[in-house]
């Protein structure tokens, strides 16, 4: 047998279902119930209305992505070595011909000096085989003219130019080994002067964004010892999805936030759009480029950009909370006060430019005023009575007292 105290909470717990049922209903409802079949009428149902108006409406999409420089260079030096002194820091800003980067010379400078040596040897060689081939020309001279007066012979005089042959060759051999020695006391010099290094000086300022090396370190050729960026501009790098790539081209402007500065926007331009989509993430990359004069976005921030994908001046607009999803598709509905209570009129809508909580109606072509259902129309179908409420009172929202409108 069911318990006393059970039974009298089943019996408060209907009775307080039925005061909630009538005070929804309101009691104008079991008056006209006589009209129903089989003893009533289609009770009306509680909805707020908006009307259509006419506004300028500007379509936004926002994205996510994060902050890049405009383009980072990582310092490695040419050739390896001991670290001497690093001039920089992390976070330091770099203007053009600053010191980056010092090895040491020691080794180097040996190198200098013993190509230069090399080259003076050269250069003696070469005066001692132009000298020589001076006295083999001379003696070449003499050989002709006692060879013309019969006293020397023949063979005498072909050796003679035989040997001014050979002074000659190794004349040109001095020369090639000073050319030889010239290069190679170059190249120490260049190998040298790599052992510092310098912003360059047709770079815009840059930050340092990574410090690798200390002094004292030892470091190869092409290791990496610093990471420089530029921060103007900026770029910030979006996923787009296959539903909105086709709304974007280049030179369409885009506001980008960051929770660094709530309060503000940074202006921005697309700047380049990939031509292929992510295989895993079906997405593609845009890029956005934003001036950051006073160089508050920094790399790695994580932005929101909103891009305007449409604009339209004077269309007829309503709130986006009158357009809901039926089996058919889009729906609305409008309010016809033609008969003696107001009653739903069911519309396909068609839509186009979204701004915020109001979209463009482009079908059907309703004039501006006409009243449209914003809240409680998943319990209409055509020609449902209405009973038009404030919009806090349809069940769901508050308990402000409700106005009933005619």
């Amino acid at each position: 047998m069911p318990r006393p105290a059970t039974l009298i909470t089943a019996l408060l717990f209907l009775l307080a279902a039925g005061i909630l049922v009538w005070m929804l209903l309101g009691p104008e409802d079991d008056a006209a119930s006589s009209g129903r079949p089989g003893g009533g009428e289609t009770r009306p149902v509680a909805v707020a209305i908006a009307g259509i108006e006419t506004r300028d409406l500007v379509e936004r999409r926002r994205f996510t992505g994060s902050i890049e420089g405009a383009d980072r260079i990582e310092i490695t030096p040419r050739v390896g070595g001991r670290v001497a002194e690093v001039f920089v820091n992390l976070g330091d800003r770099v203007e053009p011909g600053d010191p980056l980067l010092q090895l040491d010379t020691e080794e180097f400078e040996q190198d200098v000096a013993q190509a230069a040596a090399e080259l003076e040897v050269a250069e003696a060689s070469l005066a001692e085989a132009l000298a020589s081939r001076d006295a083999t020309r001379r003696e070449l001279q003499r050989t002709r003219e006692l060879r013309d007066q019969g006293i020397a012979s023949r063979s005498e005089l072909e050796a003679a130019e035989t040997e001014l042959a050979l002074a000659q060759t190794r004349v040109a051999l001095a020369e090639s080994q000073i050319r030889q020695r010239r290069s190679a006391l170059r190249t120490r010099e260049i190998q040298l002067s790599y052992t510092r290094i310098e912003a360059g000086t047709a770079d815009s300022t840059r930050w340092v964004a990574e410090r690798h090396v200390d002094p004292g370190t030892v470091i190869s050729a092409n290791d990496t010892a610093l990471a420089l960026v530029r921060l103007q501009p900026v770029r910030a790098i979006l996923a787009v999805t296959e539903a909105d790539y086709g709304r974007l081209s280049p030179s369409q402007g885009a506001q980008v936030y960051t929770a660094a500065y709530p309060d503000a926007g940074f202006a921005g331009t697309i700047a380049r759009i990939a031509p292929e989509f992510r295989p895993g993430s079906r997405q593609a990359r845009v890029e956005v480029e934003i001036p950051n004069e006073r160089d508050q976005l920094r790399p790695g921030m994580f932005v929101e950009a909103a891009i305007t994908l449409g604009e339209r001046d004077a269309v007829r607009a309503i709130p986006r909370d009158a357009i809901i999803q039926r089996e058919a598709g889009p729906t609305l509905f409008s309010v016809d006060r033609s008969g003696e209570r107001p009653q739903a009129r069911r519309h396909q809508a068609v839509t186009g430019v979204r701004d915020g909580d109001w979209v463009e109606l482009l079908e059907p072509e309703l004039p501006e005023g006409t009243e449209v259902v914003v809240l409680g129309q998943h319990l209409l179908a055509d020609g449902t009575p209405l009973r038009v409420t404030d919009p806090r009172n349809v069940p769901g929202g508050d308990d402000t007292p409700e106005s009933d409108t005619p």
